[in-house]
């Protein structure tokens, strides 16, 4: 009786030994992969950053126009009621419509993206982009009907113009890779294009409420159509 006695306890301690063990494996297992306590001292410039002020020194500023500068004095950033046109490479465009917004530029003072409202002949627009050196990359819009579109454009290639002092040429044509939108009528759409702009692959959903992707040809014909759902439905009919 006490020979078993003995090795059941021994059982018992095996048992919750290789329970911890387990538990412990499985954390170590799961545990992702983080810098280390060295490597973040090195990158830390304040561990007590300061993050408010005592007090504010205006309760309310009035202006058209703010601007936030570098240390040399260049523009990074503008507040405006009304944005100033596109400044690519040293030389300012006009913009297609107002903007009423924030404006981001790089360190030679190009536009680099910005967000705002535009005030477009059909309404009121809510815009968003991040730009790459001479023509948009990201784009957010809410249109004045209600419809919603994100793009994703392929990054042109930088042409110089002689005549302009070799200066980039803005608004080099490119392909819109990727859109995800939302029409009027609520129908959504993720749309992949081909260098040539052309959709060639979209995935929806029909007005009958069916998920479906659409493969398109080079002239925007849609050749072929996956929709289980509806193709299921058809069949049982």
């Amino acid at each position: 009786m006490t020979r078993l006695s003995s090795a059941a306890k021994r059982f018992s301690l095996f048992a919750i030994l290789w329970s911890v063990a387990s538990v412990v494996a499985a954390q170590t297992a799961t545990e992702p992969k983080r810098p280390s306590l060295e490597a973040l001292e090195k990158i830390i410039s304040d561990r007590t950053p300061k993050i408010r002020v005592n007090a504010v020194d205006h309760e309310r500023i009035t202006a058209k126009r703010i601007d936030i500068v570098g240390d040399d004095g260049t523009i990074r950033m503008t507040l405006s009621a009304n944005t100033p046109p596109p400044i690519i490479d040293g030389i300012q465009y006009r913009r297609a419509f107002g903007v009423s917004g924030l404006i981001l530029y790089d360190a030679k003072g190009s536009e680099r993206g910005g967000f705002g409202v535009a005030d477009t002949p059909g309404g009121t627009a809510a815009v968003l982009a991040l730009d790459h050196p001479a023509m948009d990359a990201v784009g957010w819009r809410v249109s004045p009907d209600g419809s919603v579109a994100f793009t994703i454009n392929q990054a042109p290639p930088l042409i110089r113009e002689p005549g302009l002092d070799n200066k980039l040429v803005p608004g080099v044509q490119t392909s819109t890779r990727v859109k995800l939108s939302v029409a009027a009528d609520g129908t959504p759409a993720v749309a992949l294009s081909d260098a040539n702009d052309q959709a060639r692959v979209r995935m929806t959903v029909t007005p009958e409420g069916y998920g479906a992707i659409e493969f398109l040809d080079a002239s925007g014909k849609v050749i072929h159509v996956l929709a289980p759902e509806r193709d299921s439905k058809q069949a049982d009919t």
